[in-house]
C-alpha cells in the first residue's frame, strides 16, 4: 500500500504560480513513477506530468514550458511547480503513483486560476 498526501493548491490570479507537493509513504520502494493528473470542470481526467524512477519526465503538451515536475527521493515527495497559470489550468489535481501491482491516487487538491 502507498499513501499519498497532497498540498499546495489554492486560488491564484492568471499569470501566477503555485507549487504542489505530494508526500508518499508506505510501499514506496515499489514506486515506478510519480506524477500529477488533473480534472477540470466538465473535463476528463488527464495526465499533467510524470517522472519515472529513472528520472525521465513527461509533460502534457498544454503545460510544457510552464510546469516542472521534480522528485525528492530522500523525502519521498513529488513536486509540481506551475508558472504562468491560466484559467484553463483550473482543476482538481491528483497525485499519482504507479507500482508493479497497482496505481494509487491522492485525495486531490484544488487549483483555481481566476482574477
Amino acid at each position: 500500500q502507498v499513501q499519498l498526501v497532497e498540498s499546495g493548491g489554492g486560488l491564484v490570479q492568471p499569470g501566477g504560480s503555485l507549487r504542489l507537493s505530494c508526500a508518499a509513504s508506505g510501499a514506496i520502494s515499489m514506486m515506478r513513477s510519480m506524477g500529477w493528473e488533473r480534472q477540470g470542470p466538465e473535463k476528463q481526467r488527464e495526465l499533467v506530468a510524470r517522472i519515472l524512477s529513472t528520472g525521465t519526465t513527461y509533460y502534457a503538451e498544454s503545460v510544457k514550458g510552464r510546469f516542472t515536475i521534480s522528485r525528492d527521493s530522500a523525502k519521498n515527495t513529488v513536486n509540481l511547480q506551475m508558472y504562468d497559470l491560466g484559467p484553463e489550468d483550473t482543476a482538481f489535481y491528483y497525485c499519482h503513483v504507479a507500482t508493479p501491482a497497482k496505481d494509487y491516487w491522492g485525495q486531490g487538491t484544488q487549483v483555481t486560476v481566476s482574477s
